[in-house]
């Protein structure tokens, strides 16, 4: 088996001879090998971007959730002013409180829809790790617990004089 390593992914790829013929040569053989490293960046980028959106989107939700709990215990006659495609608006509590909350469940709905599409992705990606035998390597976290083992094992506790 072959081996290559993606330093920008920190993967370490495995193939089998079953991804390009020996007799084709190596070129050809790591063309293949680069496509299918590109192809595995690509769905991580994606995965990525789901995160970030589901993860901007839920900020969304919370500040909607703080504009209903500021709102709506108030008199809902009360004049108040709401941003409307970049236009500040008057209106009532009665006419703003309604169309947050359904802004919000909106934006839940959008966010149940992306984790959906997430777990998808990531299926898909644990199953393009295992067509392609994909390891990833995770040299940082294991020099981590290295050293956090030897710390542990150094760490004692200080006490001081009794004080009466």
């Amino acid at each position: 088996m072959n081996r290559y390593f993606n330093p920008w992914l920190g993967v370490v790829f495995g193939f089998t001879g079953t991804m390009a013929s020996k007799a084709s040569g190596d070129n050809r053989e790591l063309v293949n090998e680069q496509a299918i490293a590109n192809m595995y960046a690509a769905m991580r980028s994606e995965m990525n971007q789901l995160y970030s959106k589901i993860t901007e989107l839920e900020m969304e939700v919370s500040e909607h959730s703080l504009v209903i709990g500021a709102i709506q215990p108030l008199d809902p006659s009360r004049r108040c002013y709401r941003m409307v495609g970049g236009v500040l608006v008057e209106r009532t509590i009665k006419e703003v409180l309604p169309a947050v909350q359904r802004n919000k469940a909106g934006l839940e709905e959008v966010i149940a829809r992306l984790n959906e599409a997430l777990e998808k992705k990531k299926n898909e990606i644990a199953e393009f790790e295992l067509k392609h035998k994909i390891k990833i390597r995770r040299a940082d976290t294991e020099a981590k617990e290295d050293s956090n083992l030897k710390e542990g094992s150094a760490q004692g506790v200080l006490v001081g004089p009794a004080s009466e």
